[in-house]
Parts: structure tokens; sequence; C-alpha cells
């Protein structure tokens, strides 16, 4: 339940930061603050598709959790992948989670590490402490060589997304 809290409080803070004129997006997460799920889906769909990281870590999310669509883990795995790969540290913390428990995806606590790395580098404050402290609880079901694998993964990844 914890989990669940950070990422709605996190996607709340998405929702601060986003500009004036983003209306299917704006509407969609006022949608998702009150609770109405289904709207919320409807009008993340098109953004989504369209490329908007925001959009598609909520699609995700609703997809994980049911919420105003039927839950489909591997769709919001998808939706997780699309936004992780853009640098949303929201949608990589989840896809991290994804493939840490084997939900829609096979379990593979490298591929977890290294979006769980990435998040904590893309965060601050509170959100960091808490991925960083996701991260360690990973590393402790790792061996050595799958740390160092998951590392050069993340700094390869970073590499190639500044």
């Amino acid at each position: 339940m914890r989990a669940v809290g950070a990422l709605i409080g996190a996607i709340l803070l998405t929702l601060a930061a986003l500009p004036a004129g983003a209306d299917p997006v704006r509407d969609g997460t006022a949608a998702f603050s009150r609770g109405d799920y289904q709207r919320a889906a409807k009008k993340m769909r098109r953004p989504a598709h369209l490329g908007s990281p925001v959009a598609q870590t909520y699609l995700g999310f609703l997809y994980q959790t049911g919420r105003g669509v039927p839950q489909h883990r591997l769709g919001a795995a998808t939706w997780y992948q699309r936004a992780a790969e853009q640098g949303n540290p929201v949608a990589q913390y989840n896809l991290s989670l994804l493939y840490d428990k084997g939900q829609g995806v096979p379990q593979n606590y490298v591929l977890a590490h290294k979006w769980m790395n990435l998040a904590a580098s893309r965060s601050r404050g509170s959100e960091r402490e808490y991925y960083t402290r996701m991260r360690e609880a990973i590393e402790s079901k790792m061996s050595i060589g799958q740390l160092d694998s998951a590392q050069w993964l993340a700094h390869q990844w970073e590499a190639t997304h500044r």
C-alpha cells in the first residue's frame, strides 16, 4: 500500500508541473485525482499514443491496478516502458517493481535494479530516498555479477539518453 501511496503522490507532483494548455493530460490528471478513473483513461489514451510520458505513466498505473480499465499487467509494463525510456522516474520506479515481482514481465532483478537505479538518480528529496531504499532491497536478492550487470545497463542507458 505504501508503494501505491508513493506512486499517487509522485503522479500528483507531476500534475503540478504540467504546463498550461496541456488539456487532455491536465483533464485526465484532474479526473484521476477525483477518482474518475474511466475518464482519466479515456483522456490519457491519445496523449499516451502521441508519446506523452506523463500520460503513459498514468495509463500504466491504471492498467496495473485495474482502475477505470481491466487490469492488465503486460499493458501496464508496456506503458511504463515507453515512459521509462523517456526518462520518467515514476515510470522507471513502477517498471522496476513489475520486474522485481515478475508481474506482466518475467521476473528479472537485473532490469529491476537498472530501472530503480535510474529512478533514484532522476528524483529528489523523499522520492529519491525511497527509491534508493527500494534499490537496496532489490540488491539484497542479487549476486555480485547481477549487480555489476545492472549498474552497467543503467550507465549505458544514461550515456545514450543525455
